[in-house]
């Protein structure tokens, strides 16, 4: 809670406080500060969710600053394409992420999730021999929802599974880069080894795979054309980069996210254990009340009113996702997890229609939506399916991290295995 005299401070999103607890802090920013001149970062800050909707929609917003921003770590991808350079890429990439593309690779999201969820079970079910571990136990985030995205990724494209642990690294060093507004530069150094480390990996493989018949991700990228165009090689492997980092974050915090929610709110467990149509809500409302993607840059292509600040061309903008997503504006009691709420559109919650923000609106939405809510669904299944009685392990509190992405690092379970899988 702020201390009334303290209301109307701008708060800094460096600060440790900031760092600890953002929520109340994002309160702030929409009632005394919707457009706040960041000085550190250079930024504007955009926090209601009436302003960011119509940013993601405007052409006065772009997404060019990521040139700067995401470049150097990825390459140039489909994030930073205007006109019709981003419409031809998007038409490329649709087909493999909707509707029956996205289905051929259902057996790999189900076979992935079936495989990790399992081994925690039956390796816990053997630990009910022992006295530490009588109910069954797991760290959920170490075993499972960081692993889980990471690997559907890397089947999909159809590379090695020994090559899991090595995407893994990637994925967390690429994290710390896109977290770190602080500008440290030894986590800078480290993404730059990646970068390369990737290309020198990938390129190759791209090279190989445009002349076979391959039937999985990667092959059918490099074959795929629009109008008589295809992606080039150093398009595809800045593509590859960035479906591992949107595809493994999101799914990957918000798996976890999801199930401590669910602990959270133990009646709301129990209407979805006796109702699993209930699902699309719990994802739905996940994603708006505890959504990993808290920040994401834009660009003004021209002068922006917002109130009375003046926001110039050329300015860089942090969309403030997590805090546009609780404006009381626009949910009533936002900072309660409620998946029975009933000013979330839950059946558009997952197109360009959604009435949150997390997937970003207007031409640049997620193409990857539907893919995060199909791994999330399965692994949510899952998860009910193979373990009873959920809680924290005694003495465990989670608590999130993170700035520019947010979630829990670590969720210490106890539970009842019910032996349907191992």
């Amino acid at each position: 809670m702020i201390a009334p005299d303290s209301q109307a401070t701008a708060p800094d999103i460096l600060s440790p406080e900031f760092l600890q607890n953002p929520y109340p802090l994002y309160r702030v920013l929409r009632e005394h500060h919707p457009a706040l001149y960041h000085e550190a970062t250079k930024s504007f800050l955009i926090s209601r969710y009436e302003d960011c909707a119509e940013a993601f929609r405007s052409a006065k917003f772009s997404s060019r600053n990521y040139e700067w921003q995401l470049e150097p770590i990825h390459g140039r991808t489909i994030l930073q394409m205007e006109g019709r350079e981003h419409s031809t890429h998007r038409s490329l990439l649709n087909p493999f992420f909707r509707g029956n593309g996205l289905e051929k690779f259902m057996p790999v999201i189900t076979h992935n999730a079936a495989e990790l969820i399992g081994s925690i079970v039956s390796r816990t079910a053997e630990d009910l021999i022992g006295a530490v571990a009588a109910d069954g136990e797991a760290e959920l985030v170490g075993q499972f929802t960081s692993r889980f995205p990471i690997n559907v990724m890397v089947d999909m494209l159809g590379l090695p599974k020994s090559d899991h642990e090595r995407f893994r690294s990637w994925y967390f060093s690429i994290m710390a880069y896109l977290n770190n507004l602080a500008g440290d530069p030894e986590i800078n150094a480290a993404a730059e080894r990646t970068h390369e480390e990737l290309q020198e990996y990938i390129l190759p493989i791209v090279r190989e795979r445009r002349s076979g018949d391959g039937d999985d991700l990667l092959s059918r990228l490099c074959r795929a054309e629009v109008d008589g165009e295809q992606m080039s090689d150093d398009e595809i492997k800045a593509f590859v980069s960035l479906l591992l980092v949107a595809g493994g974050e999101t799914t990957d915090k918000a798996i976890a996210s999801m199930i401590r929610n669910l602990i959270d709110h133990p009646d709301q467990m129990r209407a979805l254990r006796e109702d699993r149509s209930l699902a699309d809500r719990v994802i739905a409302e996940t994603l708006r009340h505890s959504g990993p993607v808290h920040m994401i840059m834009r660009q003004t292509e021209e002068e922006v009113q917002i109130e009375d600040t003046t926001i110039p061309a050329g300015a860089t903008c942090i969309m403030m996702l997590a805090a546009a997503n609780r404006d009381e504006k626009q949910f009533s009691d936002p900072d309660e997890f409620d998946i029975f709420r009933d000013d979330l559109n839950v059946e558009r919650a997952f197109s360009g229609g959604a009435n949150h923000v997390q997937f970003i609106l207007g031409r640049h939405f997620c193409v990857g939506s539907i893919l995060a809510k199909t791994e999330m669904t399965i692994a949510l299944d899952l998860v009910l399916d193979t373990m009873d009685s959920i809680e924290y392990q005694d003495g465990f509190v989670p608590h999130e991290s993170g700035l520019y992405s947010r979630g829990i690092p670590e969720l210490r379970v106890k539970f009842q295995p019910t032996g349907k899988l191992g």
